[in-house]
């Protein structure tokens, strides 16, 4: 609210003039093989957070609703776009501005991260001239373990090295099964798997069906996972064919940082960090190929570290599940952090001080 008045005589006609909460939305998208439940409640966390700590503005997080991960990456920009488009509209008018009042931060989880970034820059690129303002207004992009660079190529050496350490325990289970009830071939057959004796011994009561269904359930379930973890690597490539182009991943940093220059939209970059684990991880490792030390874009990426996990792939996973990540509550402060001081340079108001250079100081060497 904010009164002026006017004198006239000896009258004095004051009006009251309606000043509207300016309006931010945050939208969430999930990636390869996602789901409206992927950020679990770091969204609605997100919103409180915001909503108590900045003056005079309505704060809504929004997730995109799932959406099938299949098919060319540029047709689930297309659609992102027309519903974000469709979204602000609605929005806008039901606060009661006009275009451009909402100003929005997107968020995209893996190759969510793609996507957002490349519906960022067809709303750039589709503007009728340089002049024109950007619609829907876009002030931020924020991304969360996205491979910009593709996935690190140890998450693939990693799974394989897992996966023959699980076929090799499925072998030995099917093997001691077979050896139980006499099915075995080899006619010096090796000796069983104690705790495979015990399980038998615990079910000889029911004639041995019980340890046969225990044991046969448990070599399925190791089977299902001998390539479980290759299989979602190697699918989550295949869905965006273009990660295999150098060119064009570079390009869209590229873009990234040209938004972030000339347009002033805040982008940055979450990434996952494990730490070693000796003998057999030395050394700190990531899901995705960050950039090189000495270019530009390395300052907009940040650590976001997990000593919880030990497997890149569970971790990337369970970034949004504080009991799978021990840097969720850090994360979700930073992000909030990033998000005040972004709304801040354009206008909105903020009841915490916030880092004029949000993000850059938790980057640190691997």
């Amino acid at each position: 609210m904010a009164t002026t008045s006017t004198e006239s005589g000896d009258n004095t006609l004051q009006v009251v003039l309606h000043v509207p909460k300016d309006l931010l939305l945050v939208i969430f998208v999930h990636g390869f093989k996602g789901t409206d439940s992927t950020f679990e409640s770091f969204p609605s966390r997100l919103e409180h957070i915001l909503r108590e700590t900045m003056n005079n503005v309505i704060v809504e997080c929004i997730v995109f609703p799932a959406y099938e991960t299949k098919g060319e990456l540029d047709a689930a920009v297309e659609r992102f776009a027309d519903w974000l488009t469709t979204l602000v509209v609605q929005k806008e008018v039901a606060h009661g501005g006009g275009a451009g009042t909402a100003k929005i931060v997107l968020c995209g989880h893996s190759m969510g991260g793609l996507l957002v970034a490349d519906a960022l820059w067809s709303f750039i690129s589709s503007r009728p001239d340089e002049d024109a303002p950007l619609w829907p207004r876009i002030i931020g992009c924020l991304a969360f373990d996205s491979p910009y660079l593709g996935l690190h190529p140890y998450v693939f050496k990693n799974s394989v090295t897992k996966a023959t350490e699980l076929a090799g325990t499925a072998r030995t289970i099917a093997s001691d099964v077979l050896w139980l009830f006499g099915k075995s071939q080899s006619t010096s057959p090796k000796p069983p798997d104690p705790s495979l004796l015990q399980i038998t011994a615990a079910g000889e009561s029911s004639g041995g069906a019980v340890a046969a269904g225990a044991a046969a359930g448990a070599a399925y379930w190791r089977r299902d996972e001998i390539t479980s973890g290759y299989k979602w690597a190697f699918d989550h490539m295949k869905y965006v064919g273009n990660l295999w182009d150098e060119a064009a991943m570079n390009k869209r940093l590229d873009n990234m940082m040209l938004a972030e220059t000339k347009y002033r939209i805040v982008f940055k970059m979450f990434y996952l960090l494990l730490p070693p684990s000796a003998p057999v991880f030395p050394a700190s490792r990531t899901f995705v190929v960050l950039p090189s030390r000495s270019s530009p874009v390395f300052a907009n990426y940040i650590i976001a570290r997990n000593s919880l996990t030990s497997d890149e792939i569970k971790a990337h996973m369970g970034m949004f599940d504080p009991t799978q990540n021990d840097g969720y509550y850090e994360l979700g402060l930073e992000t909030a952090n990033i998000i005040r001081e972004t709304a801040r340079r354009n206008g909105m108001r903020s009841t915490v001080t916030t880092d004029p250079q949000p993000g850059t100081e938790t980057t640190a060497n691997q």
